[in-house]
C-alpha cells in the first residue's frame, strides 16, 4: 500500500527540542526586547505549557492569543505545540464584539494576553461565557514544566480566522504538516543558509507572521519580529543588524525606498513581497537600490505561500506572482476546464500546504474543498510560460454593460504614473452599466498628478470601459494588518462620499 510523508500516522521529532538539543546557543528570536537561543526559547515554551496544563488546557482544547509583543506570540505558539493546544491568535484591530465571536465559535478554553492587550483581553474574555486570561508578562506561577516528544503532522496546530467579506469568518484550520510543507517548499524556492535572520515587522497574528516563526523554527535559523512597521528601523535591521530575508507589502517597501540613495548590503538575500501587485516604478527603484525582490500569491487556507516570483524576473513578469512553489500544483479554471494560456478563469490549488478544512464548516469546506482542490475564489491567468498573474477576487470583479473588469488591471495601469503612490478600484452602481470603476489615489506629493492628466495618461493604456467614471484623491489607502486592501472600506468611503 502507498503511503506519503503526511499520511495520518506520519510524525517527526519535536523541532523545538531538536533544535534546543542542536543548535541551543544559536539565536531562535530578536525582538527589540529579547534575544532568545534556541535552548532559553525551548526552556520557556515547556515552563509556559505546564503553565497552561495548570490552568486547565488539555491537548486539543483551544487557546486565543491577544497579544502585541512579538517575544509573548512566540511564547505562545511554542507553548501550545509542547501542550499539544490548538492556538487562535486574534486580530486585536477587530472590536471586542467580532473577537468574543470567534472565541464562541472555537470554544476557546482560555485566552492567553501580554500587558500591552490585557484590557482587551480581559474585556473580550468577559463577553459572554467568562474565560480565564493569562497575562505572559505577568510573574508565572511555579508548577512543573510540559514537553512533547514528537509531532503528528495531521493534527491541527492553528485556527486563524479570515477576514471576509461578507457574514462571519471561517476559521481556517492549519495542521502541523501544513506549516511543515510550506517551510520545505519556501526553502526549496529561496534557500536556507545557516545566518539567515527573517524579519516580520508586522502583527504576527496572520499566517505570513506565525509561518516565518514556524519556518525559522524548522530551519533552525533566526525570526526577527517587529511590533510595527517603521521603515526606519526595518532599514536599520537590514543595514546594521544582518537581516537577510523581509517579509513585507509594497506600500512598506516604498516607504522605506522613500529618500534612499545608499544600495543596501549584498547579505539581504531577498524581500519576499506579498499582499498586492508591485508597480513597475518600484521595481525599478529596487533594481537599482539592491533589493532582490520576490513577489508572491499566498493565501491563509494554503499556510502563506503558493507561488513566488524569483526576483531575477521581476521586471520580465511584470505583474506576475511567479510559478508553484514545489510541490505545489496550480491551476485556473474556466466553467470546469483548464483555461488556455492568458484566458482568465479561478485559481484553484493543491498539495500538502492547504488546509484540511474549516472549523466545524462541512458546508464551506465542501464548498471550497472539491477532488482534492482548494477552489479559492481568487481569478488569474497564467501565460503561455506557465507564471501566474492574480487579477482579483472573483467577489471584487466589476460587471460593467456586460464587461468583466478586473480592479487589479485598473490600479496596475494607474499605479504607472510616476505622480501615483499607489490606487485601488472598486465597483460602483450605475443605472446604465450596471456597475462603473472608481479609483482611490494616492500621489506621491501634492502637485505630482492632477484628474485631466491621470486621465491623459490612461487613455492609452485602458480600454474606455475600464477607466475610472471617477477618481477620488486620498492621503492613504485602508489596508489590514497584513497589508491586504480593504475593498469593503473602500466601498463605505464611496457611500460616505456620494451622499455627503
Amino acid at each position: 500500500m502507498r503511503t506519503t510523508w503526511l499520511d495520518s500516522a506520519a510524525s517527526v521529532p519535536d523541532w523545538l527540542a531538536r533544535q534546543a538539543d542542536v543548535r541551543r546557543d544559536d539565536l531562535a528570536l530578536e525582538t527589540p526586547s529579547v534575544r532568545w537561543t534556541y535552548g532559553a526559547l525551548h526552556q520557556r515554551a515547556t515552563r509556559a505549557a505546564g503553565v497552561l496544563a495548570s490552568l486547565g488546557v488539555a491537548p486539543g482544547d483551544r487557546v486565543a492569543l491577544i497579544a502585541q509583543r512579538p517575544e509573548v506570540v512566540a511564547v505562545a505558539l511554542h507553548a501550545a505545540i509542547q501542550r499539544g493546544a490548538i492556538l487562535v491568535p486574534l486580530n486585536w484591530r477587530l472590536t471586542p464584539e467580532e473577537m468574543r465571536w470567534q472565541l464562541e465559535d472555537a470554544e476557546v478554553r482560555l485566552v492567553v494576553c501580554d500587558d500591552a492587550k490585557r484590557d482587551l483581553a480581559e474585556a473580550v474574555a468577559n463577553r459572554g461565557a467568562r474565560r480565564p486570561v493569562w497575562d505572559v508578562t505577568a510573574p508565572w506561577p511555579e508548577g512543573a514544566g510540559v514537553a512533547r516528544d514528537r509531532i503528528w503532522l495531521d493534527e491541527v496546530l492553528a485556527i486563524l480566522y479570515t477576514s471576509g467579506t461578507t457574514g462571519h469568518p471561517k476559521g481556517v484550520m492549519l495542521t502541523y504538516g501544513n506549516f511543515y510543507a510550506s517551510a520545505l517548499a519556501s526553502a526549496l524556492q529561496l534557500g536556507v543558509l545557516p545566518g539567515d535572520r527573517w524579519l516580520v515587522p508586522m502583527p504576527l497574528f496572520h499566517v505570513g507572521g506565525l509561518s516565518v516563526l514556524m519556518r525559522s523554527l524548522i530551519y533552525g535559523t533566526t525570526a526577527v519580529a517587529h511590533e510595527r512597521f517603521d521603515a526606519a528601523r526595518v532599514n536599520r535591521a537590514i543595514d546594521e543588524e544582518g537581516v537577510t530575508l523581509l517579509s513585507v507589502v509594497p506600500t512598506m517597501l516604498a516607504r522605506m525606498l522613500e529618500g534612499r540613495t545608499a544600495p543596501y548590503p549584498g547579505a539581504l538575500r531577498c524581500v519576499l513581497l506579498g499582499g498586492s501587485y508591485a508597480p513597475k516604478v518600484l521595481l525599478e527603484r529596487c533594481q537599482a537600490l539592491g533589493v532582490p525582490v520576490a513577489q508572491s500569491y499566498g493565501l491563509t487556507e494554503a499556510a502563506s505561500q503558493v507561488c513566488t516570483l524569483l526576483p531575477r524576473d521581476g521586471l520580465r513578469k511584470l505583474g506576475s506572482s511567479g510559478k508553484p512553489l514545489l510541490p505545489t500544483e496550480v491551476r485556473v479554471m474556466v466553467e470546469g476546464r483548464p483555461a488556455q494560456p492568458g484566458e482568465a478563469g479561478e485559481i484553484i490549488v493543491r498539495g500538502p500546504t492547504v488546509t484540511p478544512g474549516y472549523w466545524r464548516r462541512p458546508d464551506a469546506t465542501a464548498e471550497a474543498l472539491r477532488d482534492g482542490w482548494l477552489h479559492t475564489g481568487d481569478i488569474g491567468r497564467l501565460d503561455d510560460e506557465g507564471y501566474l498573474y492574480v487579477l482579483d477576487r472573483r467577489t471584487d470583479l466589476i460587471v460593467s454593460g456586460g464587461e468583466n473588469i478586473y480592479p487589479a488591471e485598473v490600479e496596475n495601469a494607474i499605479a504607472a504614473h510616476p505622480g501615483v503612490r499607489e490606487a485601488a478600484v472598486v465597483g460602483m452602481e450605475d443605472p446604465e452599466w450596471g456597475q462603473v470603476p472608481v479609483a482611490f489615489v494616492v500621489p506621491t506629493g501634492p502637485d505630482a498628478v492632477d484628474e485631466a492628466a491621470l486621465e491623459a495618461f490612461l487613455a492609452d493604456r485602458l480600454a474606455r470601459f475600464k477607466r475610472p467614471r471617477k477618481i477620488l484623491w486620498v492621503d492613504r489607502l485602508p489596508r489590514n494588518a497584513s497589508g491586504k486592501l480593504l475593498r469593503r472600506s473602500l466601498r463605505e468611503w464611496l457611500v460616505s462620499s456620494t451622499s455627503g
